[in-house]
């Protein structure tokens, strides 16, 4: 993915993807007072100012970054973090139990450590954080259902098409993902739900749905 525009009622999501990793990088503009919201700071601040930069008129009022939350704690989606946190002074978002990872990572506090069924507000739009354990410890998931029925799922490294994350070949934790994928995922949102991964491309969930079972067989 190079770029995304979604146009919702309540929210726009952008979206550039950075460095040899092809990490996607997702912003989040509440369209009633201008909070965003920066999913993954993950490398080439100059490209994340030009994403916030090309939002700029996505509110009708002055757009202001409010916070950054994080999917997980991997290398490749934490390199931009600590100079973006330091130039914006803004609130950090993180699964729980990737809060010292993080630290570790990148040398940044995570100001409020997420659990399952937490929300993050960016303005008056509200992600739910579903916490999809097995790629790390505390990856989270982030859920926008806007007001026009949409659902944006902003699934890290848990939920691809064609497949979960990377378990290592870790019998134990693909179980762990993909059961906490098909109930927490799965089964709570839509078939016409986007997902927008870490990496690659934009898919729906009913796309996805017919191979769970294909998944679990192959055992990654």
């Amino acid at each position: 993915m190079t770029e995304l525009f979604l146009d919702l009622s309540n929210a726009t999501v952008r979206s550039i993807s950075v460095s040899e990793m092809a990490n996607n990088i997702y912003l989040v503009t509440s369209k009633s007072d201008g909070s965003q919201l920066l999913i993954d700071a993950a490398d080439d601040a100059a490209s994340i100012d030009r994403l916030v930069d090309s939002a700029a008129t996505d509110a009708s009022v002055p757009t202001k970054l409010v916070g950054i939350a994080t999917t997980h704690q991997h290398w490749d989606h934490i390199r931009a973090l600590k100079e973006y946190v330091e130039r914006t002074g803004v609130t950090t978002y993180a699964g729980a139990e990737d809060v010292e990872g993080i630290a570790s990572g990148a040398n940044v506090n995570i100001d409020v450590p997420l659990k399952q069924g937490d929300t993050v507000s960016v303005g008056t739009t509200v992600l739910e954080c579903v916490h999809l354990r097995g790629h790390t410890p505390g990856s989270i998931a982030y859920v926008l259902r806007d007001e026009d029925g949409t659902t944006v799922i902003l699934s890290g490294d848990s939920l691809f098409p064609g497949g979960v994350g990377n378990t290592q070949q870790d019998a134990q934790r693909f179980t762990t993902l993909l059961d906490d994928v098909t109930q927490r995922i799965f089964e709570q949102y839509p078939d016409d739900s986007l997902v927008l991964p870490g990496h690659g491309v934009t898919t729906t969930l009913g796309a996805e749905r017919p191979s769970l079972n294909d998944w679990r067989i192959r055992g990654w």
